[in-house]
């Protein structure tokens, strides 16, 4: 079994949770006011990327690096999204530089899908 293989079903469940998480927070910030647009990105966030993660799923044999992708955007959106939500709700982010910090994991993310172009099967 490939490592591919054995990420694909947390592929599917963060695509699942990222697409659930980014229609409610998109209700959030319509009916949130204050610093909705916290709220807001995050929701952008993790619906832009609930579909990549299940395209890496669905293409895992595909494409060698979609591990690499898939964990990357995975965490990144985390990080991300995660930091603008407990900014807005808590007070607080959840670490100095969390929300940076994710959204570099998510830019290499997609770079690593890229880069998946030119590493072929053996």
């Amino acid at each position: 079994m490939t490592l591919n293989a054995r990420i694909a079903p947390l592929l599917y469940l963060f695509a699942g949770l990222f697409g659930f998480a980014g229609v409610a927070l998109a209700a959030a910030a319509a009916h949130g006011g204050g610093d909705a647009h916290l709220v807001a990105s995050a929701s952008a966030m993790c619906l832009a990327h609930g579909p990549t993660l299940l395209a890496l799923a669905i293409g895992a044999e595909k494409l060698r690096t979609a591990w690499l992708a898939g964990l990357l955007i995975g965490a990144g959106t985390l990080l991300f999204a995660g930091d603008l939500v407990a900014l807005r709700y808590a007070g607080s982010g959840l670490f100095p530089m969390a929300a940076p910090t994710g959204g570099f994991a998510m830019m290499f993310g997609w770079l690593a899908i890229a880069v998946g172009a030119f590493v072929r099967r053996g």
